[in-house]
Protein backbone atom coordinates (compact mmCIF):
# COMPACT_ATOMS: atom_id res chain seq x y z
CA UNK A 1 0.00 0.00 0.00
CA UNK A 2 1.34 3.48 -0.55
CA UNK A 3 1.21 6.33 1.40
CA UNK A 4 -1.57 8.97 0.50
CA UNK A 5 -0.20 11.12 -2.90
CA UNK A 6 2.60 8.39 -3.52
CA UNK A 7 2.15 6.25 -7.06
CA UNK A 8 3.04 2.71 -7.06
CA UNK A 9 6.11 3.62 -9.21
CA UNK A 10 7.22 6.01 -6.81
CA UNK A 11 7.38 3.79 -4.36
CA UNK A 12 8.91 1.01 -6.24
CA UNK A 13 11.96 3.45 -8.26
CA UNK A 14 12.36 4.45 -4.13
CA UNK A 15 12.80 0.60 -2.82
CA UNK A 16 15.32 0.12 -6.14
CA UNK A 17 17.16 3.44 -5.02
CA UNK A 18 17.89 2.34 -1.28
CA UNK A 19 18.83 -1.26 -3.03
CA UNK A 20 21.00 0.04 -4.65
CA UNK A 21 22.76 1.94 -1.84
CA UNK A 22 23.03 -0.98 0.30
CA UNK A 23 24.41 -2.99 -2.61
CA UNK A 24 26.82 -0.40 -3.26
CA UNK A 25 27.62 -0.24 0.31
CA UNK A 26 28.34 -4.08 0.50
CA UNK A 27 30.43 -3.99 -2.63
CA UNK A 28 32.48 -0.82 -1.34
CA UNK A 29 31.73 0.71 -4.50
CA UNK A 30 31.98 4.32 -2.47
CA UNK A 31 33.79 7.82 -2.79
CA UNK A 32 33.87 9.77 0.82
CA UNK A 33 34.01 13.10 -0.20
CA UNK A 34 36.29 15.84 1.89
CA UNK A 35 33.26 17.23 3.47
CA UNK A 36 32.13 14.13 4.90
CA UNK A 37 35.25 12.63 5.92
CA UNK A 38 35.81 15.99 7.99
CA UNK A 39 32.91 15.67 9.41
CA UNK A 40 33.09 11.45 10.34
CA UNK A 41 36.55 12.41 12.08
CA UNK A 42 34.40 15.57 13.89
CA UNK A 43 32.01 12.55 14.72
CA UNK A 44 34.57 9.71 15.36
CA UNK A 45 32.71 7.73 12.95
CA UNK A 46 34.50 5.14 11.09
CA UNK A 47 34.64 3.76 7.41
CA UNK A 48 33.41 0.70 8.99
CA UNK A 49 30.83 2.14 10.65
CA UNK A 50 29.76 3.96 7.45
CA UNK A 51 29.66 0.80 5.83
CA UNK A 52 27.59 -0.85 8.21
CA UNK A 53 25.01 2.33 8.04
CA UNK A 54 24.47 1.97 4.57
CA UNK A 55 23.96 -1.54 4.39
CA UNK A 56 20.51 -0.95 6.43
CA UNK A 57 19.46 2.28 5.22
CA UNK A 58 16.23 3.66 5.34
CA UNK A 59 14.92 6.67 2.52
CA UNK A 60 14.04 9.73 4.69
CA UNK A 61 14.35 12.33 1.67
CA UNK A 62 15.15 11.99 -1.86
CA UNK A 63 16.40 14.78 -3.67
CA UNK A 64 16.04 14.09 -7.13
CA UNK A 65 16.03 17.54 -8.57
CA UNK A 66 18.55 18.96 -6.35
CA UNK A 67 20.69 21.90 -7.80
CA UNK A 68 24.14 19.62 -7.39
CA UNK A 69 22.31 16.62 -8.75
CA UNK A 70 20.30 13.81 -7.71
CA UNK A 71 21.08 13.01 -4.16
CA UNK A 72 19.29 11.30 -0.84
CA UNK A 73 19.27 11.37 3.13
CA UNK A 74 18.90 7.99 4.18
CA UNK A 75 19.04 6.74 7.96
CA UNK A 76 20.72 3.25 9.19
CA UNK A 77 22.39 1.87 12.52
CA UNK A 78 26.17 0.81 12.93
CA UNK A 79 26.96 -2.71 14.29
CA UNK A 80 26.71 -1.54 17.97
CA UNK A 81 22.95 0.79 17.15
CA UNK A 82 24.38 3.73 17.00
CA UNK A 83 22.16 5.79 14.45
CA UNK A 84 23.69 8.04 11.42
CA UNK A 85 22.43 9.43 8.52
CA UNK A 86 24.40 9.86 5.51
CA UNK A 87 23.19 11.97 2.19
CA UNK A 88 24.74 9.80 -1.12
CA UNK A 89 24.25 10.54 -4.73
CA UNK A 90 21.77 8.65 -6.27
CA UNK A 91 22.71 8.72 -10.22
CA UNK A 92 26.15 7.65 -10.21
CA UNK A 93 28.08 4.68 -10.93
CA UNK A 94 30.14 4.82 -7.68
CA UNK A 95 27.59 6.29 -4.17
CA UNK A 96 29.34 9.56 -3.43
CA UNK A 97 29.34 10.05 0.14
CA UNK A 98 28.44 13.87 0.63
CA UNK A 99 28.26 14.12 4.19
CA UNK A 100 27.51 11.65 7.45
CA UNK A 101 26.38 12.86 10.76
CA UNK A 102 24.72 11.39 14.11
CA UNK A 103 21.27 12.62 14.03
CA UNK A 104 20.49 14.86 17.13
CA UNK A 105 18.05 17.40 18.58
CA UNK A 106 17.04 20.29 18.12
CA UNK A 107 17.53 19.12 14.50
CA UNK A 108 16.48 15.58 14.76
CA UNK A 109 13.65 14.16 17.63
CA UNK A 110 14.20 11.10 16.45
CA UNK A 111 16.61 9.60 13.93
CA UNK A 112 13.56 9.48 11.40
CA UNK A 113 12.20 12.57 12.45
CA UNK A 114 13.33 16.12 12.14
CA UNK A 115 12.81 18.45 14.94
CA UNK A 116 12.70 21.78 12.86
CA UNK A 117 11.44 23.31 10.16
CA UNK A 118 13.53 24.47 7.31
CA UNK A 119 16.44 22.00 7.72
CA UNK A 120 16.39 20.26 4.36
CA UNK A 121 19.00 20.34 1.92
Amino acid sequence: MCPPGEQPNAMSHLRDLVERIRSQARAENIRVTLHAHQEMVEEGITLDELLEALSSAEMLENYPQHRRGACCLVAGSTASRRPLHVVCTTAQPTLVIVTVYEPRPPKWVTPERRGGEGDEL
